[in-house]
């Protein structure tokens, strides 16, 4: 399975990153320079849409802690939206759950982050 990964722009310091397929070792790297290309491009806000995500390893979990981590020390947050109960579970079993803040839909989120969509 590939990886689509579909940006939106809302506003100049926020972006929303809808991703359709799998996230592992293969894939990872491909999400891991998005994320890298926007941090360093002065996003300060990103929303990642896994409602479309059918699989997420560990690769791919190191890939949005690192983002969590680059972009909090940006002063700003990533964010996580829609996530299927399965993915959800692999959060909640590693505990990062209580590190990401995760919301049902791209609007919750927004609202929750301060942002306009």
């Amino acid at each position: 399975m590939n990886l689509t990964i579909n940006s939106r722009t809302p506003n100049e310091t926020t972006r929303i990153l809808e991703i359709e397929g799998e996230i592992d070792v293969y894939t990872s790297p491909q999400l891991k320079q998005e994320i890298v290309k926007l941090a360093e491009g002065g996003v300060k806000h990103l929303i990642i849409n896994l409602s479309k995500v059918e699989y997420l390893d560990s690769t791919g979990l190191g890939v949005l802690i690192g983002g969590l981590k680059r972009l909090r020390e940006a002063e700003g947050n990533l964010v996580l939206v829609g996530p299927a109960l399965r993915i959800l579970r692999i959060f909640e079993i590693t505990g990062l759950d209580k590190i990401f803040d995760i919301y049902a839909t791209e609007e919750d989120a927004a609202a929750k982050e301060g942002v306009t969509l």
